[in-house]
């Protein structure tokens, strides 16, 4: 869709329809200074003009004894008077007045150059203003004054916002418009969410072709919802629609609608789907729509900004006709939060749901980050497995950090050794390369490490060893053993889950038996052991005395998975014990296999010690070697 812009015709001004010169700021200000000096004029009409020098109040009276002083005028408190010098040149002076009883006297009876041998003198009594005089310059005129300095302040700035291309009035949604050739994004560029393109591919076609779709009555959703966990490709997502559709697209923010004034918001609201609808079809694109959209309760007062802002919004959602075209995409990553009102059919009628990408989808996001990035034969297999959980955002990091290693290392394209390195950036940060440990201390974390590779790899349902080192990073691992899984495990098991716990418990269990002390190293291992034993008890069903009973709820599923138990106190009580029991069990479950392999341990530790990093395949090696010789 092309906009094009018509600009009216005009000829040259001639003199009919030449506009009148507009009067110059320059020509007030003089005519300002004219109005002051006739005021001044009339103020003091006598002395106008002459320059006027202080003296005190002794020298005025020295002056009229002496019968130098022609004329005297008190105004205001203040004394003026003219004297003669040799009865040619006269000199305006002033002092102030003081209560002198005799001063009447004294110029009636002194001498004086003038003509008849007197003193002219006279006093100006300032006359009383009406009230409504008093009103109309004490608060009428500074209130017109203030007025047309703030509308000039506000057009200057107006003006200067309008030229440097930020200009935003008061109510204007502050929507970005993008023109149909500004979106190049497509849904090739979207990897690792197909259900969700499918379901989006139908609104597409529905504003490529209405036809089709009302001929058979049904109309094109109003809203469609994107949920899922952060850097799965929401506002990715609902950029492709619109580049599919070759629409415009107005995209903006939640908070953009908070303002601090209230009814700004609502303001926007109206704004915004007042230009949508002159520019239909259009796709309309609220990005974090929690920042308005949460549920009204009791916290918020009938005058919230932010209330407002939701009424207004749900009125615009029903006031428009799907039938034009206008869609609006809104995302979130809190949907249990969003009111119930915006939820119903006819506002949002549509809910995609965006989670974090399979195997096969972290292939392929992979796979779109490496068209722009020059690199050798990449084993993608390898590098989605040891990223599972990782959102689209965080594969595209991966990406980068593993171009930025290649040209650290000198090389021209990047190979799978920089994005496995880069996947361990990610994951537990970068090497500290300075950090030297004592010999002590590298034994210690050797045969920690050590103890996590020999109970996963001794068990089944574990997850095969990839890696150990006990090179220190920068999130404060001294070491770590990483576990790839052969394959995507949608289930966990109650054995697989309970294996995780003693895998996790090898590392304090080889400090334990191997160096006869245990340290801080294992405090990581302490909480992962403990939060996953008490999901299986409280969560998971996974419990002989609670079988099937809920005992705690999740919060915030896309953002952390808050938890919260939902029993009483005593409950809690015993839960805490059979967590506890669960982590006894498979720490001595660890403690058993470690003494029944120490071979393996010494040998492997050894290697550890003298490599700082190993591979699975080399573990495994050692395990089989010390195997065969039993």
């Amino acid at each position: 869709m092309t906009f094009a812009c018509k600009h009216a015709l005009m000829g040259q001004p001639t003199s009919q329809n030449k506009p009148a010169p507009r009067e110059s700021p320059t020509l007030g200000i003089l005519w300002g200074i004219l109005i002051v000096l006739f005021l001044n004029g009339l103020i003091f009409p006598n002395f106008s003009g002459r320059r006027i020098m202080e003296t005190d109040y002794g020298t005025f009276i020295s002056k009229v004894d002496s019968g130098l002083v022609k004329n005297v005028m008190i105004k205001n408190g203040q004394i003026y008077f003219t004297t003669a010098a040799n009865g040619d040149t006269i000199t305006t002076y002033q002092t102030g007045e003081i209560n002198d009883p005799q001063l009447v006297d004294r110029l009636l009876n002194a001498p004086s150059a003038n003509s008849n041998g007197k003193i002219s003198f006279s006093e100006i009594v300032p006359q009383e203003n009406s009230p409504i005089l008093n009103f109309v310059l004490m608060w009428i005129l500074p209130g017109i004054g203030f007025y047309l300095i703030w509308r000039m302040a506000g057009r200057t700035l107006q003006t200067r916002m309008r030229e440097s291309g930020n200009f935003l009035s008061f109510g204007n949604s502050g929507a970005k418009i993008y023109a149909d050739a500004d979106i190049k994004t497509t849904f090739a560029d979207v990897a690792g969410q197909d259900e969700a393109k499918e379901a989006l591919k139908e609104i597409v076609d529905f504003l490529h072709t209405p036809a089709k779709y009302t001929e058979i009555g049904a109309s094109l959703p109003k809203g469609v919802l994107l949920v899922g966990p952060p850097g799965t490709g929401k506002t990715l997502m609902a950029r492709a629609v619109a580049g599919e559709a070759k629409v415009p697209f107005f995209a903006i923010s939640g908070s953009e609608f908070v303002q601090m004034f209230v009814g700004m918001g609502a303001a926007k609201v109206r704004d915004l789907f007042k230009q949508a609808n002159e520019k239909a079809p259009c796709i309309i694109f609220i990005d974090e729509i929690d920042a308005i959209g949460k549920r009204r309760d009791a916290a918020y007062g009938s005058n919230d900004e932010r209330e407002q802002t939701l009424n207004q919004l749900l009125t615009e959602m029903d006031g428009f006709d799907g039938r034009k075209g206008v869609v609006i995409l809104a995302a979130t990553n809190r949907p249990e939060s969003l009111d119930k009102a915006l939820l119903r059919p006819g506002r949002f009628d549509r809910r995609v749901q965006m989670e974090l990408p399979d195997l096969q989808g972290r292939k392929a996001i992979l796979e779109v980050h490496l068209r722009h990035v020059k690199h050798q034969e990449i084993d993608l297999d390898i590098v989605a497995r040891a990223t599972a959980g990782s959102s689209g955002a965080e594969l595209a990091n991966i990406v980068n950090e593993a171009a930025l290693r290649a040209v650290r290392m000198g090389r021209k394209q990047v190979s799978t050794a920089d994005l496995e390195e880069s996947v361990e950036t990610v994951i537990a940060g970068a090497q500290k390369k300075n950090k030297v440990l004592s010999p002590e201390e590298q034994k210690i974390v050797a045969y920690h490490e050590t103890g996590h590779a020999l109970v996963a790899a001794m068990q089944t349902h574990s997850a095969p060893v990839h890696k150990i080192t006990i090179i220190p990073r920068t999130s404060g691992a001294l070491g770590y053993t990483m576990q790839v899984e052969e394959e995507e495990q949608l289930l966990q098991s109650r054995e697989s889950l309970f294996n995780r716990i003693a895998t996790l418990c090898g590392g304090r269990a080889a400090e334990e038996i191997a160096c006869n002390t245990v340290t801080t190293g294992a405090s990581n291992d302490i909480e992962q052991a403990t939060r996953l034993a008490r999901a299986m008890v409280s969560r998971f069903g996974m419990s002989d005395t609670y079988d099937m009973m809920g005992l705690e709820t999740v919060g915030n599923s896309y953002l952390g998975a808050d938890t919260s138990l939902s029993c009483s106190a005593a409950t809690a009580a015993q839960i805490d014990n059979e967590v506890l029991q669960l982590i006894k069990d498979a720490h001595d479950k660890a403690r058993a296999i470690i003494s029944a392999h120490m071979d393996i341990m010494h040998k492997a530790a050894a290697r550890l010690m003298e490599k700082e990093t190993i591979t699975g395949e080399e573990f495994m090696a050692i395990v089989k070697a010390c195997t065969d010789k039993r």
